[in-house]
């Protein structure tokens, strides 16, 4: 995976494996929680766009159902929460400029224009599926899309998938955190070969 930045921030460019290489400019991080906006400031870090989505509330009063402040105060709030974490997950607090938020019911389109989609939301299967089965409604074929599990097995998360999916899909265990634990753990899938995981 060769990871590009038009930035003069470090980049992590590192050996291409195969003949195939994958840029990777733009991340859709899917989660907004400690790992979602930690990953997300760490990708900014070395210069990459990133669009961070998390749910609309569910408590909003019916005045706020139409403002996008208040549809996206979960996103929005983690972001600001992650900014004021000690120690800091941004190597410069104007890298935040780079990350876009935004909510899954008003902006999961977006993720067409991504080269990597990562979901980073709760540890539960059924969530993790209703997620993965929104965003292959959008999702460009030949896209990237792996999963944060630290536990629950690959082959579960595809079940309904399609092949295209299947095919670019596994998982990348992140270590809390991210910009300190130089830590990630590729979890590759039985059923498909490791070509696209060696890219």
């Amino acid at each position: 995976m060769n990871v590009t930045s038009d930035s003069t921030a470090p980049t992590a460019a590192g050996q291409v494996i195969g003949p195939h290489a994958r840029h990777i400019r733009k991340v859709a991080v899917l989660g907004s929680g400690v790992m979602g906006s930690g990953i997300a400031c760490h990708f900014a870090n070395i210069g990459l766009q990133v669009l961070m989505l998390d749910i609309v509330p569910f408590d909003l009063k019916d005045e706020e159902k139409d403002q996008k402040s208040a549809r996206n105060r979960i996103v929005d709030g983690a972001l600001k929460a992650a900014l004021k974490s000690k120690p800091a997950p941004l190597y410069d607090k104007p890298f935040a400029s780079r990350i876009r938020t935004g909510n899954f019911d008003d902006d999961l389109e977006a993720i067409v224009d991504c080269d990597w989609i990562i979901e980073v939301v709760i540890e539960r299967l059924d969530i993790k599926k209703e997620v993965f089965a929104k965003v292959e409604q959008y999702r460009k074929p030949g896209t990237l899309i792996t999963s944060n599990t630290s536990g629950i097995p690959i082959h579960l998360m595809l079940e309904g998938r399609s092949e295209d999916f299947r095919r670019h899909f596994c998982g990348t265990h992140f270590f809390n955190r991210p910009r300190y634990l130089r830590l990630l753990e590729v979890i590759t899938q039985t059923t498909h070969s490791t070509a696209e995981t060696e890219k």
